[in-house]
């Protein structure tokens, strides 16, 4: 029976290249990978001969199909991403459910993460955290998902390019100046930079102590029990609605929202808000 192998690379440093996913490389026949130039990289460092095929964003629904033939017929497939754990923020869902729905086995083969990497050395709590990966690109739909995100008691992980990790920064510390972040840069290479305080002052070090260059790890420290329940407590719920409509949502979605940030029916939070039955607000 053929095999999908999920197989981790490393996230910079070759030598945290697993044996087993060296010897997989080796006997399927054929890679997917992201960036065919990347990979061939990786494969000439350890005589990985296998014939490459090019699986990425713009190409997957019909790669996607290509792959499943391919794996219908009794060949065995290896998936990779440019660097770490497909999927993750990274090409590979598609095609991991199509195989499952065929009945192929898919099978992983671990290796590094640069999100949990940095988690392990950050000091930040470890036991609860969130993985959001790359946040919208559009302010206000940023900073919307980082208030409520930022209100939960889970440290959040983010990926964010050297481009705009600092308007991210900016966009963490409206919502708490003095909350604990980690930044994470350049993991597991030589100039690898793993630092840990205050947002506010973060800010201060980037461009100085922290150059802004690499892909970036940011984490947030998850809220203390006092601010999981404080910023909208002393809203009444129609104000707490208009909240969401000034950061550009719908009324139906800003309700659905203040419903799940309140746990009530989403009945009830369309009643007060539009008044009806004059139901006096909670």
């Amino acid at each position: 029976m053929s095999h999908l192998y999920i197989v981790g690379t490393p996230i910079g440093n070759l030598e945290d290249m697993t044996f087993r996913a060296i010897r997989i490389l080796q006997e399927v026949d054929t890679i997917a990978c992201e960036d065919t130039r990347v990979t061939k990289k990786l494969c000439h460092h350890f005589k990985i001969e296998t014939p490459l095929k090019s699986y990425h964003e713009h190409n997957k629904v019909q790669m996607t199909e290509t792959l499943i033939t391919l794996l219908r017929n009794g060949q065995n497939v290896a998936l990779v991403s440019d660097a770490g754990l497909p999927l993750i923020s990274d090409p590979g869902y598609e095609l991991v459910v199509r195989a499952r729905q065929e009945g192929i086995d898919v099978t992983p083969i671990p290796g590094a993460n640069a999100g949990l990497t940095t988690l392990m050395v950050s000091g930040l709590p470890s036991f609860t955290y969130t993985f959001l990966g790359f946040l919208p690109r559009k302010a206000r739909e940023k900073s919307a998902l980082l208030e409520t995100r930022m209100y939960q008691d889970s440290t959040l992980i983010l990926y964010e390019s050297p481009f705009r990790v600092k308007d991210t920064l900016q966009t963490i510390a409206k919502i708490d100046g003095v909350r604990q972040v980690t930044l994470g840069r350049e993991l597991t290479k030589k100039f690898e930079q793993i630092v840990t305080g205050q947002v506010s002052e973060l800010l201060l070090q980037l461009d100085k102590q922290i150059p802004l260059k690499g892909e970036f790890v940011i984490l947030i420290e998850g809220a203390s029990y006092q601010e999981t329940t404080a910023w909208f407590d002393a809203l009444p719920i129609s104000e707490h609605v208009r909240h969401y409509v000034d950061q550009g949502k719908k009324p139906k979605q800003a309700i659905k929202q203040v419903a799940q940030d309140r746990d009530l029916p989403t009945q009830t939070i369309y009643n007060i808000y539009h008044n009806i039955e004059h139901r006096p607000e909670v």
